[in-house]
């Protein structure tokens, strides 16, 4: 019985490490750690309000003491999020309204995908580390590698991000880090109002 008990708890643990990792109206205190690997893959939202995360961690009006670690390996996916207020995340770490004390780490490895947002007020995130409206007290690491991949955001007013640290009306005390490798990718926004990030960091 002792063992069965101790079998249960090794695998509940691994299903947390290993799959994508979403926080809504949380108090954390810890380490977050999502460490994906997804391989000849398909996620896809499509309609309104939508939102598609393929090994990401996702982060929301949440408050996290420790350290947050997303570190996947995407082959061969893809990730799309179609019709109007998308997001589509791959190998990404999005955190919005909350409280970070601690390091926020990206380090994805993201190869042959495609990550697609169509429609209207779309994001496209593809090895990305993205922060609005939240408060990082700590270091924000973003060190993806992005191969022969193609990230996409099409429609009116879309944001696609590729490979990059995105922080929006927020406050961070520490070193912010973008050491992306982006190898034979495509990263395109069109449309109306488009923004295409490879590689960079925007402060907004």
């Amino acid at each position: 019985m002792e063992n069965q008990k101790k079998v249960i708890a090794g695998t509940m643990f691994v299903l947390f490490v290993l799959t994508g990792t979403a926080f809504g109206d949380s108090e954390m205190k810890g380490a977050v750690i999502n460490k994906s690997s997804v391989k000849n893959s398909a996620n896809v939202a499509a309609g309104i309000n939508n939102t598609a995360n393929m090994g990401s961690t996702s982060i929301q009006n949440s408050g996290a003491e420790g350290v947050i670690i997303n570190a996947s390996d995407v082959e061969n996916s893809a990730n799309v999020a179609a019709g109007i207020n998308n997001t589509a995340n791959m190998g990404s770490t999005s955190i919005q309204d909350s409280g970070v004390r601690g390091a926020v780490i990206n380090k994805s490895s993201v190869k042959s995908s495609a990550n697609v947002a169509a429609g209207i007020s779309n994001t496209a995130n593809m090895g990305s580390t993205s922060i609005q409206n939240s408060g990082v007290e700590g270091g924000i690491i973003n060190a993806s590698d992005v191969e022969n991949s193609a990230n996409v955001a099409e429609g009116i007013n879309n944001t696609a991000n590729m490979g990059s640290t995105s922080i929006q009306n927020s406050g961070v005390k520490g070193v912010i880090v973008n050491a992306s490798e982006v190898k034979n990718s495509a990263n395109i926004a069109t449309g109306t109002s488009n923004t295409a990030n490879m590689g960079s960091v925007d402060l907004q």
